[in-house]
């Protein structure tokens, strides 16, 4: 077996090229590979085309790399914490491909599966399905790139006819992910919300490097517990357990409530 760990976060991003393709994980901001972002910002690397849940805060995850004019394209499901993100696609600086959310995370599931695309119901009878969403807005406010119309067909899987939309299936250049553990062949193990979107990402990158809090020997990790097998991993860093981590909104009772 190939033992895939490398030095540091900066050698493992270092072939990323100008104009990739990344999906990156995270859920807000659970689960950012936020040491991978830092390299990738620090090495200058532009012009690329994101998948991600979100794009992070403005001074956190994938909204550093936003603030910095990195990012061309952003293909997320929710944006609303970055008012970064919202000025840059208003003034038509940034290409957003918006998709539901559930859609966005079987779009990368189905393209690390070998699955070209699928039908679903969500999004018929919306402008997910019949085009007109804007992609890219012009210098004068006006719609320079919207969505195309999607193919739509009627099945009955249960008996009921209905109308599903035909969703592409995501694979992507490079993935980069978070993982509480992980052992030198790639297998890897998440936790709470950090699995939501961290694993589908994985899964959809040609090459995934993933940071691990916790860096293994190959047989420590209980089989029953690994939710990405090692085939979908490249290249492992190990960040430690004290990588900063953030809250995106921290709540708390008064005293007695």
């Amino acid at each position: 077996m190939i033992d895939k760990q490398w030095p540091s976060a900066a050698q493992a991003v270092a072939d990323i090229p100008d104009g990739a393709s990344l999906a990156v994980g995270g859920f807000g901001l659970s689960g950012n590979p936020i040491a991978l972002i830092e390299a990738l910002l620090a090495q200058g690397t532009s012009g690329l085309s994101v998948v991600s849940n979100n794009c992070g805060v403005d001074d956190w995850g994938l909204g550093v790399l936003l603030a910095a004019h990195r990012i061309r394209k952003m293909t997320s499901s929710y944006v609303g914490e970055n008012k970064e993100f919202e000025r840059q696609f208003l003034s038509g600086e940034l290409e957003l491909e918006l998709t539901p959310q559930g859609t966005l995370a079987e779009k990368l599931r189905a393209g690390g599966s070998g699955i070209a695309a699928f039908y679903t119901q969500t999004g018929v009878g919306t402008q997910v399905a019949d085009g007109g969403l804007p992609r890219r807005y012009a210098d004068d406010g006006s719609v320079a790139v919207a969505s195309p119309a999607k193919d739509v067909r009627t099945f009955a899987p249960d008996g009921t006819v209905r109308e599903y939309v035909l969703e592409e299936a995501i694979t992507t250049d490079f993935a980069l992910v978070h993982a509480f553990a992980g052992d030198r062949h790639g297998n890897l193990i998440f936790t709470k919300a950090a699995r939501n979107f961290n694993p589908l990402a994985a899964m959809a990158g040609r090459v995934c490097i993933a940071q691990v809090e916790h860096l293994v020997d190959p047989g420590e990790l209980d089989p029953d517990r690994i939710h990405l097998p090692g085939v979908y991993v490249q290249r492992i860093v190990d960040v430690g357990p004290d990588i900063p981590k953030r809250i995106e909104r921290r709540t708390v009772a008064a005293e007695g409530a």
